[in-house]
């Protein structure tokens, strides 16, 4: 990944991209996705490096506006802030009931390591999401 920036535009893709066309939707895919360089792309597309780079703008451009009215990576954020707090709640609810009752360590042990495993898988798109 090349920066925080294109992080920020890899999010808005994944959410907006099928609202792309089926152009810039490739050149973003190769762009984001692939993490190939400008000159990779247009290679590739048989284009200029000013074409892939002006694909970008646009795209990038257009992501934005669709961001700025449907507000969708903003509410994932949220609501994947929401969840990471209710996780450690549930995790600090169990770790008392295990304090509380040690015949139940076995189960609350599988249960908080399911939910580690949960968190882990969901931590990725939690860290991108916040940053849209």
């Amino acid at each position: 990944m090349k920066d925080m920036h294109d992080l920020k535009y890899l999010q808005l893709f994944d959410a907006y991209g099928q609202l792309l066309t089926e152009h810039r939707r490739d050149v973003c895919e190769l762009y984001y996705q692939f993490d190939l360089s400008l000159g990779e792309i247009a290679e590739q597309k048989g284009v200029s490096r000013q074409s892939v780079s002006d694909t970008l703008a646009k795209s990038r451009a257009l992501l934005d506006e669709y961001e700025a009215k449907l507000h969708h990576g903003a509410l994932l954020g949220e609501a994947e802030a929401k969840l990471c707090a209710l996780r450690a709640r549930v995790r600090q609810a169990l770790e008392a009931m295990q304090a509380r009752h040690p015949e139940l360590t076995g189960e609350i042990g599988r249960i908080l390591a399911l939910l580690q495993a949960e968190s882990g898988q969901g931590g990725a798109s939690a860290d991108r999401s916040n940053n849209v």
